[in-house]
C-alpha cells in the first residue's frame, strides 16, 4: 500500500462523561481504524480501494459476538469479557451489567439520565453546552471507544438543526473496527468519513424517516462498505425498503436469532446485511 492511501494517526484529545470515567483517563491510544490522508478531506482508505485493511496482530479465537436487545440498543462482548450495551436506554439491558454504555441524545430512547450506579463508564454522545462536540477517546480492558459527532435535527417539528448532537461511537477491538450510527439524520460529509476511518461492521438504523429516508442511509452504507451490516431502530416500514436500495454487491441474510459471532478472519469476503430477529 502506498503512503498517501493509509496512514494511521493518533487522535488528540480525551475527554469523557461521567466521573468514573474521567477518574481513569489514559494517554490517547491510537486508533487502527482511523486513517487520516495527507490533505483532509481527500482521504482514500484501504476499504474504498479493495486493498486489504491494515490491522494489529489477533489471537486465534479472538471473537466478538453482538446481540442485538432493541431499538438500536446492541450489546457487545468482547475477548477480555468487557460488556457495552450503545445507545443505552436503560430499557434494553444486558442480563450482565455493562462495564460501558454509550448514549445519544436525539430521542428518550436513546438515552437515560438516571444510569445503574454500578455501571463504570457512562459515555454521552453530546455536551450539555449547545454545539460543543463531546469527545471520547477511551480504553477499557481490550476495547478502544471513540466517537465522530454529527448534527441533528430538533425534535417534535420544531425545525431547525443543532449541532454535534449526535455521535457515531466507533469500538476497535481485537482488530475490528465496529460502528454504531446512532440517530443520523444527515448524509455524512467526506471529513467525518475520514474521521471514522474504516468499519468492519456497521450498526445502521433503517427506519426509513426518523432518521434518514432508506435512499440517503444507502448511500451512506455503500460509501462505508463495511463487511458486515447490521440494521437496527426499525419503526415503520418493513426492513426490506432498506434493502432493496442494494444490488448485486451486497448479499442478505435473515437470521433466525439475535446474535452473531464475528471475528477478523470471519468477516464476510462480499459486504453481507445480517437482518437479525427483532429487526425483521
Amino acid at each position: 500500500m502506498k503512503p498517501q492511501h493509509l496512514v494511521l494517526a493518533c487522535i488528540a484529545a480525551l475527554v469523557v462523561s461521567g466521573p468514573a470515567a474521567r477518574a481513569q483517563q489514559q494517554p490517547p491510544p491510537v486508533s487502527q481504524c482511523q486513517a487520516i490522508a495527507q490533505t483532509i478531506p481527500k482521504a482514500t482508505f484501504a476499504s474504498f480501494s479493495g486493498a486489504q485493511p491494515v490491522v494489529p496482530a489477533v489471537s486465534e479465537g479472538e471473537d466478538v459476538k453482538l446481540t442485538f436487545l432493541g431499538h438500536s440498543t446492541f450489546e457487545i462482548n468482547t475477548p477480555a469479557g468487557i460488556i457495552i450495551a450503545t445507545d443505552y436506554n436503560g430499557w434494553y439491558r444486558p442480563a450482565t451489567l455493562p462495564d460501558v454504555v454509550t448514549m445519544n441524545k436525539a430521542h428518550t430512547t436513546h438515552f437515560t439520565l438516571t444510569p445503574e450506579p454500578g455501571i463504570k463508564h457512562v459515555l454521552h454522545g453530546w455536551r450539555d453546552v449547545p454545539g460543543e462536540a463531546a469527545k471520547i477517546d477511551l480504553v477499557v480492558g481490550d476495547a478502544h471507544i471513540r466517537n465522530v459527532t454529527t448534527d441533528i435535527r430538533f425534535s417534535y417539528g420544531l425545525g431547525g438543526s443543532q449541532q454535534n448532537g449526535n455521535s457515531i461511537f466507533v469500538f476497535e477491538i481485537a482488530g475490528l473496527c465496529i460502528g454504531h450510527l446512532g440517530h443520523l439524520h444527515y448524509e455524512l460529509t467526506d471529513t467525518h468519513y475520514t474521521e471514522i476511518g474504516r468499519l468492519d461492521v456497521v450498526m445502521v438504523p433503517v427506519d426509513g424517516g426518523l432518521t434518514m429516508g432508506a435512499d440517503s442511509m444507502s448511500r451512506v452504507i455503500k460509501r462505508l462498505r463495511s463487511s458486515l451490516i447490521l440494521p437496527m431502530h426499525r419503526r415503520g416500514p418493513p426492513v426490506n425498503s432498506f434493502v432493496s436500495m442494494f444490488g448485486k454487491d451486497f448479499d442478505v441474510a435473515y437470521a433466525p436469532d439475535d446474535s452473531i459471532t464475528v471475528s477478523i478472519r470471519t468477516l464476510p469476503k462480499k459486504p453481507l446485511i445480517y437482518v437479525m430477529k427483532g429487526v425483521q
